[in-house]
């Protein structure tokens, strides 16, 4: 029977000053970033930045699904090509995964086996049957995926071989217990979460779908201790450094080097340095977004893109100030929304409703207030640099 102490360290060693800085500054700067966007618009931002997660993990899975296929996939709009459809699929259900946890639909605690696994299912749940199926590299053997269940064979990932599949339950008992939030001050919390990342990659708890269930759960510990938001994604960066993202998670899987490499079986230095990445990633996708979302930089790339469609007129006059008032309040009234086109009554609805048709205002109903809208074949202009890859 293998004994825990393989999956030691859990954390860095105390008293680390780099990481300390690294959490710190990360605490600071996801805190300032919605402070300067109405509610409203948060609310739109963030199932942008849904999708931009989804494309980047399924990125760093080697799977490239298109924004805007991932829009049509919301909407029910599949492919009639089966591996295009297999990715749309896929991307939806990731979506649909992030949402129930930004609304905190699990009963489970975070940092518990059970809020793992209810990951997972909800994930493969969303499925079609014939993509829970894997097949070993010489096609000789099928093994079926059983959502939210462990693993209950062996494998071997890349250079590293996880616990045994009897040892899972132990070691995620002793995950859950090392990752306590309640047992961490804040800023170890913040460490905790990158830590955390790496030792669930390594016990590789179920048969597929471990790097996915990793990502999401680092987004749901964000969250939990109040430095995640729905306006920043930690995938866009690890798939943008997707090479150095395995490597130091490679390395971090390596047994400890020396005397001078901590006391515990796994190296402590492989898992400082990975530690250092990902919250320097963070920090990075954090800036990122600020930038992004800027009001006054945002609202001037709108108001350009509004002008050049007024200019050939494939929106009506006074768009751009409907469009800018709306952005300002956050959201308005339909009749306060037409009203700021500066025309008369009648024609004002006109451009409400060219607006609304275009996708570049919306509403949850009918006759609802609006706020502004990021459709996905804009968000090269809204967003510049938001998609790569």
């Amino acid at each position: 029977m293998e004994s825990l102490a393989l999956i030691e360290p859990l954390l860095p060693t105390g008293g680390n000053r780099v990481l300390t800085d690294l959490a710190t500054q990360l605490w600071v700067e996801s805190s300032a970033l919605n402070s300067n966007l109405h509610f409203a618009t948060i609310l739109g931002i963030g199932d942008l930045v849904r999708t931009m997660n989804c494309y980047y993990s399924n990125l760093i899975e080697g799977h490239r699904t298109h924004p805007i296929d991932i829009e049509r996939a919301l909407a029910q709009d599949f492919s009639v090509d089966p591996r295009q459809r297999e990715l749309q699929l896929e991307a939806k259900a990731h979506i649909e995964v992030q949402r129930a946890i930004d609304l905190g639909n699990a009963q489970a605690e975070v940092v518990s086996g059970e809020y793992l696994k209810w990951i997972h299912r909800e994930f493969c749940t969303r499925l079609p049957p014939e993509m829970l199926v894997l097949s070993n590299a010489e096609g000789s053997k099928q093994i079926q995926i059983v959502p939210g269940e462990w693993r209950t064979g062996d494998v071997i990932v890349g250079r590293h071989i996880p616990i045994s599949a009897p040892a899972i339950d132990r070691f995620i008992t002793r995950f859950a217990t090392g990752y306590r939030l309640e047992r961490l001050s804040q800023i170890d919390r913040v460490i905790a979460v990158a830590a955390a990342h790496h030792r669930l990659a390594w016990i590789h708890p179920f048969y597929d779908g471990n790097g996915r269930v990793a990502r999401l759960f680092s987004h749901a510990m964000f969250r939990e201790i109040g430095i995640g938001t729905s306006l920043w994604s930690i995938s866009r960066g690890l798939a943008r450094s997707r090479d150095e993202y395995r490597a130091v998670l490679a390395n971090a899987d390596l047994p400890r080097w020396n005397d001078l490499d901590g006391r515990g079986n796994l190296t402590a230095k492989g898992l400082q340095a990975f530690c250092e990445f990902f919250l320097n990633t963070c920090i990075d996708q954090v800036q990122f977004m600020r930038s992004c979302l800027d009001p006054q930089q945002l609202l001037a790339r709108i108001e350009v893109y509004l002008r050049e469609e007024v200019a050939t007129k494939r929106l009506l006059p006074g768009s751009e100030q409907v469009v800018a008032a709306v952005f300002r309040s956050g959201e308005l009234k339909r009749g306060e929304a037409a009203a700021a086109s500066g025309d008369r009554e009648r024609q004002g609805r006109k451009v409400l409703q060219r607006l609304l048709a275009a996708g570049l205002l919306v509403s949850d109903t009918p006759k609802g207030a609006v706020r502004v809208g990021f459709p996905s074949t804009l968000l090269e202009r809204y967003f510049p640099r938001l998609f790569l890859g």
